[in-house]
């Protein structure tokens, strides 16, 4: 995977998003990742699913607080979308984010100081966040290595079994 993450901002200028939010108790059953992002954000507004595919999701306060559900990462995933960007995220949801490798970047206030469709580009190493439409750029919080490296391998499990392997 890249380490620059390009596409145009989705702006959900909203805290405390839950995961019941992101991805409805009522689909639990479900189990198919492209099933699963037909209902992403249902409990919320359904025209932004349609929105995802190729761009990136730019969040307030305390995204993806609630409960442990992996399918809200699942599904954001299965939709397209290459990456969130947040002023803070719930530390599980991020934790899902990590292992199933979708990028996150926290950045202090950025619901404020980005615009919808704005086109931008993250680099996953640096944490910088340049936007190609404006020519400003922010820092985010520093990724570690070792989250990095998750994200590089395609998420948690192919890294173990690459390691498992010798690879």
């Amino acid at each position: 995977m890249s380490l620059l993450v390009k596409g145009k901002t989705i702006i959900l200028d909203v805290d405390d998003i839950n995961t019941d939010q992101i991805y409805p108790a009522a689909n639990i059953n479900l189990s198919e990742p492209s099933e699963i992002a037909k209902h992403i954000f249902s409990g919320i507004d359904k025209g932004i699913q349609k929105r995802l595919s190729g761009n990136i999701l730019v969040v307030g306060d305390n995204f993806g607080c609630g409960s442990s559900r992996e399918q809200a990462v699942i599904g954001l995933k299965a939709s397209g979308l290459k990456a969130v960007i947040a002023n803070s995220v719930s530390r599980i949801w991020y934790r899902n984010a990590i292992n199933l490798a979708l990028p996150v970047i926290i950045c202090t206030n950025i619901v404020n100081k980005l615009t919808e469709d704005e086109e931008i580009e993250i680099n996953l190493e640096t944490s910088i966040i340049s936007s190609i439409s404006t020519g400003r750029s922010y820092q985010g919080e520093s990724v570690s290595e070792f989250v990095l490296n998750i994200i590089k391998n395609g998420g948690i499990k192919p890294l173990l079994g690459n390691d498992l392997l010798g690879g």
